[in-house]
């Protein structure tokens, strides 16, 4: 494996750890077993989470597609607008995907984030816990004061995340998927409202040579 220097890329080093999961921004390396877990299999065939339906994409477009999107997100990593894709690894097996992005983040102290799980990991609370993660890095080690997120209205398993880590709702959208209506409910979660829930069992590493590379 060759190895991509710190000094050049520190946010390879970048680490958070729960007592159950393990989240970092997969290597080259690491992306064989993203485009495999993809793969394997996301959601149902008849369901679209997604607003963009790129899991619709026949191998290998599947797999290349993933590919191009972790290439594209470090190559386009700045200080004003940046996404993190981290892979989430439960007893060191990938078992899915945590991304959380920001557009002004220096200004506007606001994160967004999306995921996904492979299907033989999902409906085991894993959900949850990856996005209370990500909310650690946003909150309590970014300084963030806002965190959004989205989901489609027949999106059972997101909404019930986002609703047990306390967000509240913020409006919604009708989107085109596929060809019919949908709603896409979304929602905000305050540094006050995280404050009331926020977890002591959380730990990020590697983050203060990442600073300068996400505005914070």
């Amino acid at each position: 494996m060759t190895r991509i220097s710190a000094e050049w890329w520190p946010l390879f080093d970048l680490r958070i750890r729960t007592p159950r999961l393990e989240l970092r921004l997969p290597t080259d390396d690491d992306l064989e077993d993203v485009v495999a877990l993809v793969a394997g299999g996301i959601h149902d065939p008849d369901e679209m989470p997604f607003s963009f339906p790129w899991t619709q994409h026949d191998p290998p477009d599947l797999q290349r597609f993933a590919l191009q999107y972790h290439w594209r997100v470090r190559a386009e990593t700045t200080p004003e607008q940046w996404a993190l894709p981290f892979s989430v690894f439960e007893d060191g097996q990938m078992i899915g995907q945590q991304d959380i992005a920001a557009d002004g983040f220096a200004r506007r102290r606001v994160v967004g984030t999306g995921s996904w799980l492979g299907r033989a990991f999902q409906g085991r609370g894993a959900g949850r816990e990856m996005r209370a993660a990500v909310l650690h890095l946003a909150f309590a080690a970014l300084g963030a004061e806002r965190a959004e997120t989205e989901a489609f209205v027949d999106n059972p398993a997101s909404l019930g995340v986002t609703r047990s880590l306390g967000y509240r709702p913020n409006g919604e959208s009708i989107y085109d998927r596929q060809g019919k209506p949908v709603r896409m409910l979304r929602f905000v979660l305050t540094r006050a409202a995280w404050e009331e829930n926020r977890r002591d069992d959380i730990e990020v590493s590697g983050l203060d040579p990442c600073r300068p590379l996400l505005g914070a």
